[in-house]
């Protein structure tokens, strides 16, 4: 009984279908029909079928309802499976795409015409290829210009006069140290470049330019040896301290705003004394801590 009410519904919902979708259910339902009377023990799909059902998926809205032998979800599988296929062969077609590159003859020259011209711009470069025959856009070669290989030369330039240089160049710098009931010391030093020699040092709770100052003259308590002091742009120097330096016949050398690799030996040194003493140890105070960096000191100079 239900089975023919469902029958008379269906045959009443048919009479309201367009024929185009009547017609693409019977297609469909002939093409599930032909996959059935394979001789086969089990229905088997071949590739002709997932084609005809990714197209349906594609074109036919009503496309789940007409589908019998798998499910809707084995389709959308199928045509993903598709798509992965169709862009793997083009991938693998390896066409060329978007301009020729340029040669390497062209490449060498715009190299040479940056290293023997430093001042040459892009079109002038430009305009010198087009002269020799070479038809290259402007964009072309200003991207070529920038990975122009570097003239090695100013790096040597400059570690040259590092070691030229080095006897008569100082640092100073502080770093902080906590203690034991949680105060903050402050540990101030001035170091050589030449042997990385520690010129002085001291410990306060309260740097100021007054005590730095006066740290400078036991430092330099006769004519230095040292004709540049470099140091950063910490408040506590403020302008007293620069003009105590130019007083001691030395220039005094800021690094920029939050620039600590300017002052990179003086850095390194800190990383080492922490690394060797005051991550092993905690300072109950300052005379405490004073002694402990006068023993890493002559450890350092000595070892």
């Amino acid at each position: 009984m239900l089975h023919s009410i469902g029958l008379l519904l269906a045959s009443i919902l048919r009479l309201f279908r367009t024929r185009r979708s009547l017609l693409l259910e019977n297609l469909a339902l002939r093409q599930q029909l032909a996959v059935l009377k394979r001789k086969h023990p089990r229905p088997r799909l071949v590739a002709l079928d997932r084609l005809f059902w990714v197209l349906a998926r594609r074109f036919w809205s009503g496309w789940k309802q007409a589908l019998i032998i798998v499910s809707p979800a084995t389709a959308v599988r199928w045509h993903r499976s598709g798509f992965a296929l169709y862009w793997r062969a083009i991938s693998s077609a390896r066409q060329a795409i978007g301009r020729k590159r340029i040669s390497k003859e062209v490449r060498d020259l715009i190299f040479r015409m940056v290293a023997e011209n430093p001042t040459w711009g892009a079109p002038r470069i430009h305009g010198e290829l087009l002269m020799l025959g070479f038809d290259v856009s402007e964009r072309t070669v200003s991207r070529w210009m920038r990975r122009a290989p570097r003239d090695p030369e100013p790096a040597k330039r400059w570690l040259t006069f590092l070691r030229n240089h080095r006897e008569i160049i100082a640092a100073m710098d502080f770093f902080t140290v906590p203690t034991v009931t949680f105060g903050v010391l402050y540990c101030f030093f001035i170091l050589s470049h030449h042997r990385r020699q520690i010129l002085h040092f001291n410990v306060t709770r309260h740097p100021t330019s007054a005590w730095i100052i006066q740290q400078l003259r036991e430092a330099f308590p006769y004519q230095p040896a040292q004709k540049f002091l470099i140091f950063d742009r910490d408040a506590k120097y403020g302008f007293e301290v620069p003009t105590a330096v130019r007083s001691m016949a030395v220039t005094p050398v800021r690094t920029s705003v939050r620039s600590p690799w300017q002052n990179g030996v003086a850095e390194r040194w800190i990383e080492s004394c922490r690394r060797d003493l005051l991550d092993h140890v905690i300072a109950m105070n300052e005379p405490h801590l004073k002694r402990l960096l006068t023993e890493y000191v002559a450890c350092y100079h000595e070892d």
